[in-house]
C-alpha cells in the first residue's frame, strides 16, 4: 500500500476514487479520474519546495542501496568486515556485474522495519563501515574495477563509542584515500546525503544526485535548532542550506542530476533503477576514454575548485 506525504493527499483521494470506480467497472469514471490525476500530479510535483523534496528523499518506500544492488547487478557477492574490529551493517559492499561490466558497489543502507533499521543503525555508519569501504575499494583499485558509491545517510553515527574509535579519522582518511584511488569512481546521492557521513564515500570522478535527493552539511532540523533554536523553522532552513540538486549543480558542487519519475523513485522503482544503471554505464564508458593520469588530474582539479565563488 502506498505511503502518501502531507502534500500528496489530493493524489491519495483521486487514486482511491479510481480504485473504487474500477471495482464498480465504471470505465467512464475511471478515464475521467485518470485525466484528473495526471493534472494533479503535474500541479503537485511541478512546484515542490526544498522541504517537500527533502521529504521525498527520506520517503520510507524510496529505494535503498540494496535495492539498487539487487536490481542492477548479476553474479554479485558481498564483502564483510574492516579487518580491524567488526562488520558495520550500515555500509554494504558488493562486487558484481552490471551488464558485462565488473563493478564494486559501496552503499549506505538505512534498513526497513524496526529490527532492520536497528541492524543497519538507521543508515548511520560507524568508523568500521568507512574502513570497510576503504578496504574493499583498495581491492577494486588493485584489479582496476570501477567503484560506484550510493550515498544515503542522515550522517555518520555520532555516538561516544564511534568517537572513541576515531570516527573523524576514519572519515578524513577516506577523503584522502578516495581522492587518489587509481580506478574509476562514481558517487550517487540516492536519498539523503548528510554531512561527513556522506562525504566519506562522496569523493569521486563523477558526483551525481537523483532528482529528489538532498546533500547538506547538516540536517535542516539541526540547522534550525542551532541558528534559531526553533524546530518550526526547518522549512526556512531547507531553503537557506541549498540542499537540492539544482542549487548544488549551479554552484558546481556536483557534476550531474539523474532524472527519476516525476512522482519519485519509490512510485516507479524500475524506472529509477534503469536511470541509475544507464548513468553508471555511460559514466564508466566516458571515463574509460581518458588516461588514468588525465582522470586523476581532473578529479584533483575538481576537488580544489570546490567552494570557490566568483
Amino acid at each position: 500500500m502506498a505511503t502518501y506525504l502531507d502534500f500528496e493527499q489530493n493524489l491519495k483521494l483521486i487514486e482511491e476514487d479510481i480504485i473504487s470506480a474500477k471495482a464498480r467497472a465504471d470505465e467512464h469514471t475511471v478515464a475521467s479520474l485518470e485525466k484528473k490525476l495526471e493534472k494533479e500530479v503535474e500541479k503537485t510535483y511541478g512546484s515542490l519546495n526544498d522541504f517537500q523534496k527533502l521529504k521525498l528523499a527520506r520517503h520510507i518506500d524510496r529505494p535503498y542501496a540494496l535495492d539498487y544492488v539487487r536490481a542492477l547487478l548479476t553474479n554479485y557477492y558481498e564483502i564483510h568486515g574492516d579487518r580491524h574490529l567488526s562488520d558495520d551493517n550500515a555500509i554494504v559492499c558488493f562486487f558484481g556485474l552490471l551488464g558485462d561490466q565488473k563493478i564494486l558497489i559501496i552503499g549506505e543502507q538505512k534498513g526497513r522495519g524496526v529490527k532492520n533499521k536497528i541492524k543497519r543503525n538507521f543508515g548511520m555508519p560507524n568508523p568500521e563501515g568507512y574502513r570497510k569501504a576503504l578496504r574493499v575499494a583498495k581491492i577494486a583499485e588493485k584489479f582496476d574495477i570501477p567503484i560506484v558509491m550510493f550515498v544515503d545517510t542522515p550522517g555518520a553515527y555520532p555516538g561516544i563509542e564511534a568517537e572513541e574509535r576515531s570516527q573523524s579519522e576514519a572519515i578524513a582518511k577516506n577523503l584522502f584515500e578516495f581522492s587518489d584511488l587509481d580506478t574509476i569512481t562514481i558517487s550517487i546521492v540516492i536519498g539523503e546525503g548528510g554531512s561527513g557521513g556522506a562525504l566519506a564515500i562522496g569523493v569521486a570522478d563523477r558526483l551525481a544526485m537523483m532528482r529528489y535527493s538532498v546533500y547538506s552539511v547538516i540536517s535542516p532540523e539541526g540547522c534550525a535548532a542551532i541558528l534559531w533554536d526553533d524546530p518550526s523553522k526547518v522549512e526556512i532552513a531547507s531553503k537557506a542550506l541549498k540542499i537540492v540538486p539544482e542549487d548544488l549543480k549551479n554552484m558546481n558542487l556536483i557534476d550531474d542530476i539523474i532524472d527519476e519519475p516525476l512522482t519519485g523513485a519509490h512510485r516507479k522503482k524500475h524506472e529509477a533503477y534503469k536511470a541509475v544503471g544507464n548513468y553508471i554505464i555511460n559514466s564508466i564508458n566516458e571515463l574509460k576514454t581518458m588516461t588514468k593520469q588525465d582522470r586523476l588530474a581532473q578529479r584533483y582539479d575538481k576537488l580544489l575548485s570546490l567552494g570557490s565563488f566568483d
